[in-house]
């Protein structure tokens, strides 16, 4: 639709031109009794498909999270140690005779004189034993790792201040003021258009292929006298004072002073960024035992142990005679040590305990993703040739477009595939219409009957 309106404002704009247009605007060599016409050339198209970039490609930013991995580990709660368990000596039961007296001589004593004497007297020799010393522990409380620290790329946006100032809105100038000269006025008579000849617009043709006659651009060279008008016009007698005559009318030059206006406005005190953010690690508390001493053993003094006793010392001795006494022997029964007591080192496992904790497999970061650009195809008509309205061409008049003349062209239309409608020698509807697709299909000159057409159809005139 628009085509056809770029089509008709087309037509109606040459023959607007053609109406006033000078003898040059005219087909040139024309000759009397023979009509001329600009036939429409359309435009050529051909139907093209390509691939139109709808966005670019590019890339974006994004930030990976640290990835994390369950790990259960087992945690000392207690080291390794050892203790000294005592180990009791063994005995068994033995039963012997015990010499209780030997067999001696016996000497009569003399009674001796004795004094009483006080003395300490050694009841256990001083010796050592091993005594177990309990490890020592004391209770710690310390951080533990949850998370480690990162960072974060925080925007941080831009910061803006509130400003106003004096803008200059129209710098000092001058400007030129203008009034009108100062005519008379006088008449005369002059001659308008010389005697010619020009071109005058026939009648609407019946015969036209368009829907509309005015279309048809048909034109007859018609002979046109002299023609003169009587007017009045305005002489030019000058400019006031303060004012220069310029040739066309007065002028002066007047000062025009600069203009200002106050605007306000957002001032930008730092642009837009980023900046990182420092993510700091998470603990917790946990409390638990810590080793300070290991157990072990240490010797332990025992001191001897003295009872005092009162015993008659001899003072002087008695004398003695020689008896012989047999020896007597009696039983006893005692528990004979077999294997002394020890003590010995037991191996006391460290304790430990299962835990399950967020291991880092690998720290959060930023990748960049590359966008691949997008294309949509797209289809759409090319210009292959471009048309547009002939040189002047010679058509055939109205009145040499007789019933044998539409006759011929109705059958050779038909001859070559065209339905001009019933052969009935009258350039009607379709006649047209198939005549103007002939014309299209050939690349001919559309909207007249011209030479060029009849020569493709076959037709001598």
């Amino acid at each position: 639709m628009e085509k056809i309106q770029v089509i008709l404002f087309t037509m109606m704009f040459v023959m607007g031109v053609s109406a006033n247009a000078q003898p040059g605007d005219m087909p040139p060599n024309a000759e009397p009794n023979k009509c001329y016409a600009k036939c429409l050339i359309p435009d050529q198209y051909e139907t093209i498909t390509e691939q139109v970039l709808t966005r670019a490609a590019s890339t974006r930013t994004e930030i990976v999270p640290a990835e994390y991995e369950s790990v259960t580990e087992e945690v000392m709660v207690k080291e390794a140690s050892s203790r000294i368990v005592p180990v009791p000596a063994k005995y068994e039961t033995v039963t012997e005779d015990v010499l209780v007296k030997e067999a001696s001589t016996r000497i009569v004593p003399v009674s001796a004189v004795y004094e009483t004497v006080t003395d300490q007297v050694l009841v256990k020799e001083a010796s050592t034993r091993i005594v177990p010393v309990a490890a020592v522990y004391e209770t710690v409380t310390e951080q533990v790792l949850l998370k480690e620290a990162s960072t974060l790329i925080e925007s941080v946006p831009a910061e803006y201040e509130t400003v106003s100032e004096d803008v200059l809105v129209a710098e000092a100038s001058s400007r030129i003021e203008r009034i009108p000269a100062e005519y008379g006025t006088e008449t005369e008579t002059i001659e308008i258009s010389p005697a010619t000849t020009k071109w005058v617009k026939r009648k609407a043709d019946k015969n036209c292929l368009s829907a509309d006659p005015n279309d048809c651009l048909v034109w007859c060279l018609v002979e046109v006298p002299a023609q003169y008008q009587t007017v009045t016009k305005r002489v030019r007698k000058g400019c006031p004072d303060g004012f220069a005559d310029n040739g066309d009318d007065c002028t002066r030059e007047v000062e025009v002073p600069a203009q200002y206006q106050s605007r306000t406005f957002r001032k930008l005190l730092s642009p837009a960024s980023s900046k990182v953010v420092e993510i700091p690690a998470e603990y917790e508390t946990r409390t638990y035992r810590k080793l300070v001493t290991p157990a072990s053993t240490k010797v332990e003094e025992i001191p001897a142990v003295y009872e005092t006793r009162t015993y008659q010392r001899l003072v002087s001795p008695a004398t003695t005679k020689v008896e012989e006494i047999p020896a007597e022997y009696k039983s006893r029964t005692y528990r004979r040590l077999v294997s002394p007591a020890s003590t010995q080192v037991v191996e006391i496992p460290a304790e430990s305990t299962s835990r399950t904790y967020k291991k880092l497999a690998r720290p959060a970061s930023i990748r960049t993703i590359d966008i691949p650009a997008e294309y949509k195809t797209v289809t759409k008509k090319q210009l292959v040739k471009k048309g547009g309205f002939t040189e002047w061409r010679e058509v055939v008049c109205n009145a040499d477009i007789s019933a044998k003349m539409v006759q011929q062209v109705q059958e050779a239309l038909k001859d070559q595939g065209y339905n001009p409608g019933p052969i009935d020698n009258v350039m009607g509807t379709m006649t047209k219409a198939a005549l103007v697709k002939f014309q299209r299909d050939k690349g001919l000159p559309v909207g007249q009957l011209d030479m060029e057409t009849l020569k493709a159809l076959g037709i001598d005139y």
